[in-house]
């Protein structure tokens, strides 16, 4: 399956950050119930790279994921996005910041099933009343070869085609970074790879910044940084990551 080339009129500068957390702490509950899923986590995602988060089953890898995108907030420490501290902000205004400047792939796809796939991929756009640019949502169609499946609903549609259609909704309005949370969990080896293709042409391609979750060491060998938690700490990081490389890492934290 061939995905074209995208070209992005302003590319991100490769040292600058896309997003930050500094001394992110986050507690649940109280008292003797506390859970403390993040301990004072400072990571750096880089803007048109590709960050992996991995880590054991309550490292806090999806707390982490779901605080840099505004959809938790820390007990203690700093969440930047783009420059700006998510400190402060009303609910209102991370709604907003959600809709204008981030993109959302989940395992589930979260598809609306009453909707064919150009109408889902025009979504939170519409729903927002903004109008997408033509020419780049036709790219974006073009490279992730849905052109002959905008009108079939998600029911018509294999699980890595709707996958592809959560991808093509998440770069439709050229948000700063791209959230992949589990992204290939629910699909075969085969759609795992073409979408985990997608997300590193995304990033090669047109400067996409993407994080993703995810607990397979194949995934994460197509990052350009695995970042590692343990106990809801940094426990290691990785640049250039291969699948074997990330398996030898795992081991060392029984996940």
């Amino acid at each position: 399956m061939s995905v074209q080339a995208l070209t992005r009129p302003e590319a991100a500068t490769p040292t600058a950050l896309a997003a930050r957390s500094i001394g992110a702490t986050k507690v649940y509950g109280s008292g003797d119930l506390a859970v403390r899923a993040l301990d004072g986590v400072s990571v750096d995602v880089p803007s048109a790279g590709f960050t992996a988060v991995m880590g054991p089953s309550g490292s806090g890898k999806s707390t982490l994921v779901h605080c840099l995108a505004g959809l938790d907030s820390l007990t203690e420490g700093e969440i930047e996005l783009g420059g700006g501290s998510l400190s402060g902000l009303s609910e209102k205004e991370l709604t907003v910041l959600r809709r204008d400047h981030l993109g959302f792939v989940f395992q589930s796809f979260n598809l609306i099933p009453t909707l064919d796939a150009l109408e889902n991929i025009r979504l939170p756009a519409d729903l927002a009343g903004r109008k997408l640019d033509p020419e780049w949502l036709d790219t974006v169609i073009d490279a992730v070869s849905l052109r002959d499946r905008l009108r079939h609903r998600p029911s018509e549609l294999s699980g890595g085609q709707q996958q592809r259609v959560a991808i093509a909704r998440s770069l439709a309005g050229r948000p700063e970074i791209v959230i992949a949370d589990e992204p290939t969990g629910n699909l075969d080896s085969r759609s795992a790879a073409e979408v985990l293709g997608f997300l590193r042409r995304a990033v090669d391609d047109f400067g996409q910044t993407v994080v993703m979750v995810t607990h397979d060491p194949a995934a994460a060998g197509y990052s350009d940084r695995v970042v590692f938690l343990a106990d809801g700490r940094v426990a290691d990081e990785i640049e250039a990551p291969t699948t074997e490389r990330v398996l030898d890492r795992m081991k060392r934290f029984g996940d």
